[in-house]
């Protein structure tokens, strides 16, 4: 399988990646893990080719088969899910523009050497399966939980799972040996997340994956890497193994430190006590390289940081009326697409409801329709005196600027508040220093959902609602965003498959379903 081979990556003066090498074992199921901003993303970029390295190399054999899924689905598919589920399969797709070529070039201008090029190309496509690839791939689709009836749609009008459902197909159909997924479990209900997973366990080649979801990581991993301060260390079995191997190994670590500080003050001692004393000059110029090499193997035992995380709390300006929100009879979707219909939800001041369902469902519209970012189809509703509204939107970008940095970004979104108060919103959730002028579109996926969540704070709402907050979010700052939302004293409607997440402080469900009434289901 793919070797990596003295591979470097810096940004600037930052080390994301240092000297690392490893060979990827056959059938090994491997989970990447570390902070939001500690090179995930840019690991997995550099090993499909989408970045470059610094320096070393990445050795891929001829016969691995590469299959990867990126955090977002693809901005411009084709005109059809089917097509653009074919589109995976870049060999197929290829030699099918070329007969398509071929085929018009012999209708303008037929000869023997024209034909025998046909003959060519026409014999790849069969031997590469091509005549069944379009029935394979609605084999794929249905197997993902998509309706015939949807094969023709425009991809376009699917919903965020959905589209990265597609993705999926679009890998699958490919029949890779090697996947590399980015964050799989985000946007995926739950009847997703088990088909993965299934499909994963039952995978013969190898997986590399980043995730922060523990509960996958656990079920799908047998080998964690973790990244963090430039390094990749490797632990073998699953995520809970790798917590028990890496206290561990951080204990093992600050012994030898200890060691080598008690040895280093008492070289120190030495020194200073005889450095003037030409009888002991040369001893204690022993000393002082011994000191040296000791620095040296001190600067080798790496403890991990990442240790440190995130604590802050969501304040409100006022308190809001008794009853938050009143939805009547309502209807929600986009023109005459009805996505869920006699939704009624009466949400009192205090509430914290988790809504789920499939993907598709309109969790996400109505979110949307009570900010009226989307006009709702039919019904009433009625907010309550003095209920301010913060949103926040599954894809950061919606609301961040990515050619603004992080603290441009927040005092955007909260101008009444000072550039320390900003700072200061921003340090709680780890972003310090240096960090807080680095353009948004340059920072990881959790980073900028940090950003996105730092501006939520700042505007001190006292009703939130949330849209997959924890995607992209690494699992201190997800625990931490609970904690903050446990102790918040306003209301929250928020969309979310995180069962860990949902059950630690959600007062009621809010259960959507086809063609059913939404039910609310109280803890």
């Amino acid at each position: 399988m793919i070797i990596i081979q003295s591979l470097v990556k810096n940004f600037g003066d930052r080390v994301i990646i240092r000297d690392f090498s490893y060979h990827f074992p056959k059938n090994t199921k491997i989970g990447i893990v570390g902070a939001n901003g500690a090179g995930k993303s840019t690991f997995l970029n550099i090993i499909i080719g989408l970045e470059e390295q610094d320096s070393g190399k990445i050795v891929i054999p001829k016969d691995c088969i590469l299959g990867y899924l990126p955090q977002s689905p693809f901005e411009n598919p084709k005109h059809t899910i089917l097509e653009e589920c074919i589109s995976g399969h870049k060999d197929i797709c290829i030699l099918q523009e070329k007969l398509h070529n071929i085929l018009k070039k012999m209708e303008e201008n037929y000869s023997e050497e024209i034909y025998f090029e046909y003959e060519k190309i026409e014999k790849s496509f069969s031997d590469k399966n091509g005549y069944a690839i379009e029935a394979e791939a609605k084999g794929i689709l249905v197997g993902l939980g998509f309706e015939t009836s949807q094969f023709y749609d425009n991809p376009l009008e699917l919903s965020g799972g959905w589209r990265m459902r597609l993705e999926l197909a679009k890998l699958l159909i490919n029949e890779p040996n090697f996947i590399i997924l980015d964050e799989p479990t985000n946007h995926l209900d739950l009847p997703s997340l088990i088909w993965l997973e299934q499909y994963l366990k039952s995978f013969k080649g190898t997986l590399l994956f980043v995730s922060h979801d523990r509960e996958f990581l656990n079920n799908i991993a047998n080998q964690i890497m973790h990244i963090y301060n430039g390094n990749i260390n490797i632990y073998n079995g699953n995520f809970d193994d790798f917590l028990e191997q890496r206290e561990a190994k951080t204990e093992l670590i600050q012994k030898q430190k200890e060691n080598i500080k008690k040895k280093q003050d008492s070289l120190q001692e030495f020194i200073d006590r005889f450095r003037s004393k030409a009888s002991k000059a040369r001893q204690a110029q022993s000393k002082m390289k011994i000191m040296e090499r000791l620095r040296q193997i001190d600067a080798r035992l790496d403890i991990d940081e990442t240790k440190k995380k995130p604590i802050f709390k969501i304040a409100i300006e006022k308190q809001s009326s008794k009853v938050v929100l009143e939805l009547k009879e309502c209807s929600i979707g986009y023109g005459e697409l009805i996505l869920n219909k006699n939704i009624n939800l009466r949400v009192i001041r205090g509430d914290k409801i988790a809504i789920i369902g499939a993907n598709g469902i309109g969790k996400s519209t109505l979110l949307k329709t009570i900010i009226n970012e989307i006009p709702m189809l039919c019904g009433n509703m009625k907010l309550g005196e003095n209920v301010s509204i913060g949103y926040y939107a599954q894809s950061q970008l919606d609301v961040l600027d990515p050619k603004l940095d992080a603290l441009e970004n927040v005092l955007n979104l909260a101008p009444n508040i000072t550039h320390q108060q900003a700072r200061t919103i921003l340090g709680c959730l780890l972003i310090t220093k240096d960090d807080v002028k680095k353009q948004v579109g340059v920072l990881s996926g959790g980073e900028k959902s940090k950003v996105a969540i730092a501006g939520l704070l700042a505007q001190k709402h006292n009703f939130l609602l949330l849209d997959e907050p924890t995607n992209h979010l690494d699992m201190s700052s997800t625990e931490a965003l609970s904690n903050a939302l446990i102790g918040f004293e306003g209301s929250i409607l928020m969309v979310s498959h995180n069962r860990v997440f949902i059950n630690s402080f959600s007062t009621h469900i809010l259960k959507m379903e086809k063609n059913k009434n939404a039910l609310v289901i109280s803890f």
